[in-house]
């Protein structure tokens, strides 16, 4: 008997390649209005201050995306307009799947698991990016749904929830927004380290793979 029958993912970061999303989108947005900068510049003052904004009460992603935006421009002395700053949210559904992505989640489903999405997103913007999926989800617990960003525990209060009791492994590349909100609730967790980055001090997880094409071979040597 497999170990697990329920298997839930984060989206952007894990199934998505949002870093190439949110940085080539800043960056072409800044390009246009004459400022020049680089990825990682932009993915290091986004890191910094997206857990700020979403720690503040809770308010639909496409605003806290809206506030990252302004930021930015602020920390690279652009001036973007306010109502300019829609143009991450907007861009949104049209980041790219990993190329491992779409392969894997059909041979798990396939296979006969039950797959689900944790997201800090808007439904609509999920609704977006679920289009360049080959497979539908069984359930998806959003952000706008549960009124909550993780790492706060709402996303998986709800998803334990529409699960049951059944099996449970929850995978993800983000060690702040979910691998160790998930541990302490004692959740099995497979972290997908795309980046090779070092650990967190987080409890033992069940696997670490480098792409979900690792996850889907160890979860088939697993039954």
């Amino acid at each position: 008997m497999r170990p697990f029958d329920v298997l839930t993912f984060d989206c952007y970061g894990t199934l998505i390649d949002w870093e190439s999303g949110i940085g080539e989108s800043i960056a072409a947005a800044a390009r246009a209005d004459g400022v020049e900068t680089d990825r990682s510049r932009i993915l290091a003052i986004h890191a910094e201050v997206e857990p700020l904004i979403q720690s503040d009460a809770y308010r639909p992603y496409r605003e806290v995306l809206a506030e990252v935006a302004l930021a930015v421009a602020q920390r690279l002395d652009w001036p973007l307009e306010r109502e300019r700053a829609r143009y991450l949210a907007d861009g949104l559904p049209g980041w790219r799947v990993f190329p491992d992505t779409n392969p894997a989640l059909t041979r798990l489903k396939r296979a006969g698991y039950r797959l689900g999405i944790l997201s800090n997103v808007d439904d609509d913007l999920l609704a977006g990016t679920r289009k360049q999926f080959a497979v539908d989800f069984d359930f998806l617990v959003t952000a706008e749904q549960v009124r909550s960003y993780k790492p706060a525990r709402p996303h998986f209060d709800r998803a334990r929830e529409l699960i049951g009791d059944a099996p449970w492994l929850h995978v993800a590349q983000s060690y702040f927004h979910d691998i160790e909100p998930a541990s302490r609730l004692g959740l099995p967790v497979a972290w997908v380290n795309r980046k090779r980055e070092l650990p967190g001090a987080v409890t033992p997880i069940a696997t670490e793979v480098t792409d979900l094409t690792q996850l889907l071979l160890w979860l088939e040597a697993r039954g």
